[in-house]
């Protein structure tokens, strides 16, 4: 592979960027975060419409564009960039165990909904589910089987991360219709999962430099800008390294998730483990080189530092993809 974006690659990542400085700043972004949706529907309904966010992965027999996983990493990154909270990530992951593990006839009927923009969920578990009380799609793996879920009770998780958006689902109570294999769907979305995450947090981690980069600039200790000092500097160009190569780890990983190469397992597990680390210690530096402005409720610090480490959680900390490779 190239290590660089195709010039589709790149426009589609400059129009979804410049969509989402326009419209998730950082009062759209805290909005949005606490409404009953947890997402602003009318962004998603943009992204969906407008751009076909949804679409990307959903193969044109399907209504959807068929680009590859990569090209939804490519989006992931820049909402991970933004901290805009998108179901997004959710309906990637239900998309691809669909594709997966679904026979022909429940493609039919799911994908064109997904790709027209209709969130979808996955449910693999005990554990909360991304965006589970408001998606419209709920699909589980329950043994070998994949099946969606009608009418299950859905109980908002309150998370650390606001943006990040939980639900409890009680299945016990629910309807459910086989779908298909659930092994082969639960392995695709245990992949997609933690490539996702690893997008988001490259992402993340750019953001976080870019903001403290921007201070170093402008504060000023002893009559000169802050960013002038060697110690933060060495310190911005440790970020600065990392990110880059968790970005080429992220991308290597999707790619090989989207040519459905062999090593795209060790791939994702790599790039899962550093791209989350980077971000966290991104996000420690961001706090600590803005000094005491950073621990107030106002400044976006600590939604960057929430963010990095609610990423730890979802599909797997760093140490768990490193001993899961280990073996």
């Amino acid at each position: 592979m190239e290590f660089a974006l195709s010039e589709e690659q790149a426009e589609l990542a400059a129009t979804v960027r410049s969509l989402l400085e326009k419209r998730a700043d950082s009062a759209a972004v805290r909005a949005a975060s606490t409404s009953a949706s947890g997402h602003d529907v009318a962004l998603w309904a943009t992204l969906c419409e407008q751009i076909g966010v949804a679409a990307l992965a959903v193969p044109e027999e399907y209504d959807g564009v068929g680009a590859t996983f990569f090209e939804t990493a490519v989006v992931l990154e820049e909402l991970g960039r933004s901290l805009a909270p998108s179901p997004l990530l959710a309906t990637t992951i239900a998309t691809h165990a669909l594709l997966a593990g679904g026979t022909e006839e429940a493609k039919r009927h799911l994908l064109p909904r997904i790709a027209a923009g209709e969130v979808a969920t996955l449910v693999t578990g005990a554990a909360p589910v991304l965006d589970g009380d408001r998606a419209s799609i709920v699909l589980a793996v329950l043994g070998d089987e994949l099946v969606e879920v009608h009418d299950a009770p859905a109980t908002w998780v309150e998370s650390m991360d606001q943006s990040v958006r939980l639900a409890q689902l009680d299945l016990a109570v629910a309807t459910t219709s086989p779908l298909g294999d659930g092994t082969a769907a639960g392995a695709r979305a245990e992949l997609v999962g933690a490539a996702s995450v690893a997008a988001l947090a490259v992402g993340l981690a750019d953001r976080a430099l870019q903001m403290t980069v921007a201070y170093s600039k402008e504060r000023v200790q002893f009559g000169r800008a802050i960013g002038s000092f060697q110690a933060l500097k060495h310190r911005m160009a440790d970020v600065f390294a990392r990110t880059e190569l968790a970005r080429s780890a992220s991308w290597a990983a999707s790619y090989a998730l989207a040519e459905g190469a062999d090593d795209a397992d060790f791939l994702t597990r790599a790039a899962a483990s550093y791209a989350i680390e980077t971000a966290q210690l991104a996000a420690s530096e961001c706090v600590q080189l803005h000094g005491g402005i950073a621990i107030t409720w106002e400044h976006d610090a600590h939604l960057v530092f929430k963010r990095a480490h609610a990423l730890g959680q979802l599909f797997g900390a760093p140490h768990r993809h490193r001993a899961a490779v280990a073996l």
